[in-house]
């Protein structure tokens, strides 16, 4: 039976998701590290934040909602249109620690607080995490758990993004020895973190596509991760091409996700052109590219009111509402 969430929060994922669908399709560019690495090194603060502007802008008539970050995403987000729900990221690009020990870290002054007040519908928090971390593991979902408390005092939807990586230095998370267990370490991170007060995972894909080209694999495993989570998820492009998305897309969404929260299958190309050629781009192909996305998630994704439902209506609920 689906659970009542609170009035901000229900509005929350209703204004991120499709109309008439109850669904996520929902463009990502907060992008920060790896935005500036994409863009000629001597780009300027305004130069990168002009692009994020212009991508976002030109994606935002399409999407049900943007996610960007407060670095570079402020001008964008005043100027996407207001069809689309907002997101904002919470946590810092990149993590402390070594490769096999990811710790995350909070931008200095960047708050849930700030993060309403700046007219977000949902926050975005990312972490870098793996199940069999140990005590890591355990800061990590203590510190979830108070990120979504935080959150919710607010009103506000989490959508939280764990993002595996290999505990053993000498294993590449794009080998075949990493690839050969990624399905439990992704299945198994849905069920622990879905239940640590999250409205919605960000998941990554359970396989690794260059080494399973099952498309029945691919399906069985979308929908463990289904059964596993206890809350909606969604589906991360994680920098694949356009084409492997679009096909992940549709075994996670007959698997049992609700959509999708995806950005660089969809736009990464046009970074580093010209302005007239970007223009081109985003209108052609990248917003092509986003209309079979949005297809796909409308026909096939389960919608996230299976899981939640609106809070009931009584002549004094603002009485107890806080």
């Amino acid at each position: 039976m689906p659970r009542k969430l609170t009035p901000g929060r229900f509005r929350g994922l209703k204004n991120s998701s499709l109309a008439r669908a109850d669904v996520f399709g929902i463009v990502a560019f907060d992008q920060r590290g790896s935005y500036r690495k994409m863009m000629p090194p001597d780009s300027t603060y305004d130069q990168l934040a002009r692009v994020k502007t212009e991508i976002i802008g030109a994606l935002s008539c399409d999407a049900s909602a943007i996610l960007t970050d407060p670095i570079y995403g402020l001008g964008a987000a005043m100027r996407m249109s207001s069809k689309a729900g907002l997101l904002l990221a919470l946590e810092k690009s990149g993590y402390s620690g070594d490769s096999s020990y990811r710790k995350t870290e909070l931008i200095p002054s960047w708050t849930p607080e700030k993060i309403c007040k700046a007219g977000a519908d949902a926050v975005k928090f990312m972490v870098y995490y793996h199940p069999g971390s140990g005590v890591l593991a355990d800061e990590l979902e203590a510190l979830i758990r108070r990120v979504a408390r935080n959150c919710h005092e607010l009103d506000l939807p989490v959508f939280l993004e764990p993002m595996s990586y290999s505990l053993d230095p000498a294993v590449a998370k794009g080998s075949a020895d990493f690839a050969a267990g990624r399905a439990e370490v992704v299945i198994e991170t849905a069920r622990r973190l879905s239940r640590t007060g999250v409205d919605v995972l960000k998941m990554e894909f359970p396989f690794d596509i260059q080494f399973n080209q099952d498309r029945a694999d691919w399906r069985a495993a979308c929908q463990r991760l289904s059964d596993a989570a206890a809350v909606p998820w969604v589906l991360l492009s994680a920098g694949v091409d356009f084409e492997q998305f679009r096909r992940q897309l549709q075994a996670a969404c007959e698997g049992g996700a609700s959509g999708f929260l995806a950005g660089r299958a969809i736009w990464k190309e046009a970074v580093v052109m010209s302005r007239a050629d970007r223009a081109a781009f985003l209108h052609d192909v990248a917003r092509d590219r986003l209309g079979q996305l949005l297809a796909i998630a409308a026909a096939d994704a389960r919608p996230w009111t299976d899981f939640y439902s609106a809070p009931e209506s009584s002549e004094n609920w603002y009485e107890r509402y806080v």
